[in-house]
């Protein structure tokens, strides 16, 4: 009891009186009984900023929605998209010296109260005390008042108001902090379901736009973790990472978002390949880099530079842990030179380049010496990135390998099953792992490759640090989820029978419902409650492809953000909006800023009875706290503790 009390009293620090403690009773049993806030959940945005920053700013279609609730009767739909897009980029909007008409006052004023009246609207399921949370400390005062029921006696004190705003010259600021206000409201809780790096132009937008956030997770994908692990000094992920940079032509994120300086591997790679075209090699261009153009061949060279040196680093490594049972997957001493061929699994194939100057065949994994010491260079850079790791920094704060929230199960890519429908062993030095074990293991190993003192075990270090590599795109891994990634028969072989990587049969069990209970079951949920998201393979939506399976149990919300896969998905995403009525899919369309972007909302699920914060997760930390003022509330009436 000596415990309890002495946990009590530091409660009633902050309760002083039993007054208090009554007071917090009655407050947080009321916020139990409002609705549950809206959670969204995305996946698979692969640094297509414009597209996912879009997509956060308009709640995915939920905010043009709730314009056309309030405003339909007397606002046309150009007026309403017009709105719509001033709050999804309200800064934007005013600093276009085109838009002349934002200089008005009676503009501004109309808008203010449009603003004004659809705020309201929105958060019309929160406490007073929530929105003044997230009230703009500049026009706190304003916006609260202006957000309170207009009565007859108040009609006045609000146009003085507004008014006053506008006289001395703060409509503009007043506008946007409005509209951000209304973005804030529309998105209670933000869950990105991984691989926010890779392909297109600019994750650290990304990443900056998430930090901003108030409410959000992230749960890892293989993308991240290879990030992950080029942060650390891993060689073999920083070749890759740059591999995939130099493909996807995206030079921006590496040099303008994180300083990574390119010219010793641009410099190297003229210098090797100056007279080979290095075709294999040539860029998917989707996006323009503003900061640094890089011509289609020079990223060719740099791209072949980059993925020989990345093949001979996990070569290397492969050696380092025979446990992976990556043997089969170290080719280049399976290349013939003078037939130009190699054998994979067995199997001969003609090779479409046989140019290796950096290759030395009596020991084809050791870097040259000029490799080594590009290699060196690339690892600096990237190892004191400040704003990479402020942003790995955030990942281990706000990111885990998977997320149990309100009864539902997020993770990436999947639990690996055996053909049999078991979960799949993953060897390990430290014993067998399968299942969330697996998940559990590999969510430990991240955080030793990112934390552990290198002095002090650097043997513990190099595992973790090497077991990014592995779970980036390892067999068994959770994130990866395929038997091989087949980067270098891609590049190097026609024949496209040696390009397929297979899936593993999670995919294929968890078309069956009994199999999707299994695996809530190991996460100690319930079947008849819980869902599982996950994203990581793009849903082919134009091929009839569902996102929804098992009835409704799992969603694989991967519907092709990223622009390299529109041509496969069809659409441009999926977003899974979670609120308490319903739970609604929505299907993105290719996005065009300053257009009609609204997507195709299908609703999947009606809850039984419209869900309150008392029955999430967040309603069981209130009555624990609810229980603590209890017992502090009884403390001060049977004189226990003294009330100040």
């Amino acid at each position: 009891m000596k415990r309890d009390l002495d946990y009590l009293r530091l409660l009633a620090k902050s309760f002083p009186s039993a007054d208090a403690a009554a007071a917090e009773i009655i407050n947080l049993r009321a916020i139990c009984g409002l609705p549950k806030g809206t959670e969204y959940f995305f996946s698979d945005l692969h640094g297509e900023s414009e597209a996912f920053i879009f997509l956060m700013r308009s709640a995915s279609g939920v905010i043009r929605s709730k314009i056309s609730d309030v405003f339909s009767h007397y606002l046309g739909e150009d007026e309403q998209l017009n709105l719509a897009n001033l709050i999804y980029y309200p800064r934007e909007t005013f600093m276009d010296k085109r838009n002349t008409y934002l200089e008005d006052k009676e503009w501004q004023k109309i808008t203010i109260h449009r603003l004004v009246a659809l705020c309201l609207k929105i958060a019309s399921k929160y406490t007073r005390s929530k929105v003044r949370k997230k009230l703009p400390k500049e026009f706190a005062y304003a916006i609260d008042e202006l957000l309170h029921d207009e009565e007859e006696d108040t009609k006045l004190y609000h146009k003085e108001i507004l008014q006053g705003i506008l006289d001395v010259e703060r409509g503009q600021a007043f506008i946007i902090a409005l509209c951000k206000l209304i973005q804030s409201l529309s998105i209670d809780s933000l869950h990105i379901i991984g691989d926010i790096f890779d392909r297109g132009p600019h994750a650290d937008q990304i990443m900056e736009e998430l930090m901003c956030f108030h409410d959000v997770d992230i749960q890892s994908g293989n993308h991240d973790v290879d990030w992950m692990g080029a942060f650390c000094g891993n060689p073999a992920c920083i070749a890759n990472v740059l591999r995939i940079a130099t493909s996807y032509n995206s030079f921006d994120v590496l040099e303008d978002g994180y300083g990574i300086n390119l010219r010793p591997l641009s410099m190297f790679a003229q210098e090797v390949y100056g007279n080979d075209p290095c075709s294999c090699f040539t860029p998917h261009l989707w996006d323009k880099n503003i900061a640094d153009s890089v011509e289609p061949e020079l990223a060719a060279k740099m791209c072949k530079t980059i993925s020989v040196m990345m093949w001979k680093l996990e070569g290397q490594l492969i050696r380092r842990h025979p446990e992976y049972g990556l043997d089969h997957r170290m080719l280049l001493h399976k290349i013939n030179l003078e037939k130009g061929e190699v054998e994979v699994d067995g199997k001969i194939y003609p090779m479409k380049d046989c140019n290796f100057p950096t290759v030395d065949w009596k020991d084809p994994y050791t870097l040259s010496e000029k490799e080594q010491e590009l290699m060196d260079t690339l690892t600096y850079s990237f190892t004191h990135s400040k704003v990479l790791k402020k942003h790995i920094d955030f990942f281990f704060t706000h990111g885990s390998m998977y997320k149990i929230i309100n009864h539902n199960i997020l993770y990436h890519g999947c639990i690996p099953m055996t053909e049999d429908g078991e979960f799949l062993p993953l060897s390990t030095r430290d014993g067998e792992v399968s299942g969330k074990r697996l998940m559990d293991y590999c969510e430990q190993k991240c955080i030793e490759a990112y934390f552990m003192n290198e002095e002090l075990d650097p043997n513990g270090k190099l595992y973790a640090t090497d077991f990014f590599w592995y779970l980036w795109c390892g067999p068994k891994s959770p994130l990866f989820g395929k038997d091989k990634m087949t980067t270098f028969e891609h590049c190097f072989i026609e024949d496209t029978e040696s390009h397929k990587e297979s899936f593993n049969s999670y995919y294929k069990w968890i078309e069956k419902e009994s199999y999707v209970d299994k695996i809530i079951q190991e996460f100690d949920e319930d079947p008849e409650l819980s869902h599982i998201v996950n994203g990581h393979v793009p849903v082919k939506s134009k091929k009839g492809e569902s996102p929804i399976k098992a009835s409704g149990k799992l969603f694989i919300i991967d519907g092709g953000i990223s622009k390299a896969y529109h041509s496969k998905t069809g659409i441009a995403g999926y977003t899974l909006i979670y609120d308490s009525k319903h739970l609604s899919l929505a299907k993105h369309k290719d996005f065009h800023k300053g257009e009609e972007n609204t997507p195709e909302i299908q609703m999947v699920e009606r809850m039984k009875t419209r869900i309150r914060i008392g029955e999430t997760d967040k309603g069981i930390e209130l009555r624990r706290q609810m229980t603590d003022l209890l017992d502090l509330l009884e403390a001060y009436q049977n004189g226990e503790i003294k009330e100040n």
